[in-house]
């Protein structure tokens, strides 16, 4: 079972260095595009095509390490005025919200990623590229969201800190 926990936990921080790899190359091929410009130069066209593709996948490849590290935007101001078990109950309950939302996301991102095989869709712009290969991250990362978040409904730390506030 550790062994599980730790290739579970090794992918999740895999996917979060991807999607670091995904922000650096988003910053270079801006840089390169712009310093082409002015250059006088056309940029190439599958420069701005892969610093789309980047932000969709760092956005989706990182969002479970951000749940996991309480890293996503969330306001405590009324979590901060409830006593502690209150506390525990309501944010055991948003945090099975946000599991059920995740799991319909998941379910969706299955269905049209399916969709996108059948049609053998592609996305044709610079180049054709399989427009399953980027729908493939709506399901992977949703589940892995929806995972993670589930910790907080069943584990011992729960979502909210209670503490108003910036922290860091």
């Amino acid at each position: 079972m550790r062994v599980l926990v730790k290739l579970y936990d090794g992918w999740i921080v895999g996917m979060a260095a991807l999607a670091g790899l995904g922000l650096v190359w988003l910053m270079v091929s801006v840089i390169v595009s712009v310093v082409m410009r002015n250059a006088g130069v056309q940029p190439f066209a599958w420069l701005f095509t892969s610093a789309e593709y980047s932000l969709l996948y760092l956005t989706m490849l990182g969002a479970p390490w951000l749940v996991r590290e309480k890293g996503h935007v969330h306001i405590e101001l009324v979590t901060a005025a409830l006593p502690e078990g209150v506390r525990q109950v309501v944010s055991r309950a948003v945090a099975l919200l946000c599991v059920l939302v995740c799991v319909i996301l998941a379910w969706k991102g299955v269905e049209l990623c399916l969709r996108n095989l059948e049609r053998n869709d592609y996305d044709v712009r610079a180049y054709f590229f399989p427009r399953w290969m980027l729908t493939i991250s709506f399901p992977i990362a949703f589940g892995f969201m929806a995972l993670e978040f589930t910790r907080f409904v069943v584990g011992r730390e729960i979502l909210h800190s209670g503490e108003a506030g910036i922290h860091e």
